[in-house]
């Protein structure tokens, strides 16, 4: 067994009495110490229930039973002295009781139990004084370690169960199978409708280093994205993700002005621009609504979009097109005569791009207005469809979504 020697040695003595004797009635001591955390640490009257207030108790008494055999033997705990410790931190960690609290609770009360010690110290004490203070570092150290990894590991169990569940609820929602059992396994109440969100999450920039790099940093971006999302969401956010992106439901109805919002924050705690398509459906409708958003996705990736939220509405026209046909086929060659000419393309694309205001159009491609207004007549000469008339916009809108569509159907 590991043997955290305080290097000590020897029973150390303070005025010719054992340093440890303010100690030894541990019980009482431990009561105002945990009187003491509760004015000074954390009121013990907000702890989550009475049998945790006496784990508390406990967790006191057993610290000091440590320093006391610290004090007099010299000996520092075993692993099995410290059971308890790594115990209670369990418990805690469960019952979600914060670290925070537990470290400082340990360091408080130590901190606390020294000055017990050295009350009665002389001047002529100050080579005990010395140990005694070398004994509390070696005592807060063993006790720190010991509560902190066995609050990370049980933490780190709650967290695989919690999301093992979540998992399986998701799958179940995704499939169309009855997710009610998953539903109570996971602790969720299913709602009637969700919004069913396809996500597109970028590479970060400090992904592409070295491919064991690329995975660390893709994993790290997506775990700050997720607990970002829990906290924006209130942990009711349902979702299957991976480091370049999936599905989120959204219990009920969420105004779209909250979910731009919600893309915003995730997206910055991920340090990248996100892009989502939505749906809203009944609960059953989830599996077909899933395949539907995920389409919009790849139409908006195959379009260049900007990031965004997009729903059907604002990709109507778009996704019809994503069917082949005489029709696509028909509008991209609208635009042929405009080949040998893909500065009249990029002026279209821009005008388009820009609610059609020739300023914006121009300054955005650094021309005159004129010249925009020229670029704009040779296209309605070239194809003949006018831009500048809503028939000819309304062509020559589809004519480049087809033709984005067709360029991106020949390079698959």
């Amino acid at each position: 067994m590991t043997n955290h020697s305080s290097g000590a040695g020897s029973q150390i003595l303070v005025d010719g009495r054992p340093a440890s004797a303010p100690l030894r009635d541990t019980v009482t001591v431990a009561r105002k110490l945990v009187r003491h955390f509760a004015d000074n640490v954390t009121p013990c009257g907000s702890l989550p229930g009475e049998q945790l207030q006496s784990d508390v108790m406990d967790f006191t008494v057993v610290c000091l039973g440590l320093g006391i055999q610290m004090l007099d033997e010299g000996i520092g705990p075993t692993d099995a002295d410290l059971a308890e410790v790594r115990n209670s931190s369990a418990r805690w960690a469960r019952d979600g009781f914060p670290l925070t609290l537990v470290l400082r609770i340990l360091h408080e009360g130590i901190r606390e139990a020294g000055d017990l010690v050295a009350s009665n110290a002389r001047t002529e004490d100050l080579p005990e004084l010395l140990a005694i203070q070398k004994v509390m570092f070696s005592l807060l150290e063993c006790v720190t370690v010991a509560a902190t990894t066995s609050y990370v590991e049980e933490l780190e169990a709650v967290n695989s169960e919690r999301d093992g569940a979540a998992v399986n609820l998701v799958t179940a929602l995704l499939s169309g199978r009855k997710a009610a059992t998953a539903a109570r396994h996971a602790g969720v109440e299913l709602a009637d409708e969700y919004v069913v969100l396809g996500l597109s999450i970028p590479s970060h920039p400090t992904e592409a280093v070295t491919h064991r790099r690329k995975t660390v940093v893709a994993r790290q971006k997506l775990r700050r994205l997720q607990i970002e999302l829990a906290d924006a969401s209130g942990g009711a956010a349902l979702c299957s993700l991976s480091p370049d992106g999936g599905t989120l439901l959204l219990p009920g109805a969420p105004e779209r002005a909250w979910m731009i919002s919600l893309l915003d924050r995730i997206g910055a705690a991920a340090g990248v621009p996100l892009t989502a398509t939505s749906t809203r459906v009944h609960t059953a409708g989830i599996p077909a609504a899933a395949e539907q958003v995920h389409e919009l996705l790849d139409l908006a990736d195959q379009l260049a979009l900007p990031p965004g939220l997009y729903a059907m509405g604002d990709l109507a026209l778009e996704y019809q097109l994503t069917r082949p046909g005489p029709g696509r086929t028909h509008l991209a060659r609208l635009l042929d005569p405009l080949q040998g000419s893909p500065e009249l393309i990029e002026t279209l694309e821009v005008h388009i791009g820009h609610d059609l205001n020739r300023q914006r159009t121009a300054k955005k491609m650094h021309l005159h207005t004129n010249t925009v207004d020229y670029r704009l007549e040779r296209v309605a000469q070239l194809t003949g469809c006018d831009p500048t008339r809503p028939s000819g916009l309304r062509q020559i809108q589809a004519a480049l979504v087809a033709r984005r569509l067709e360029v991106a159907h020949t390079q698959r």
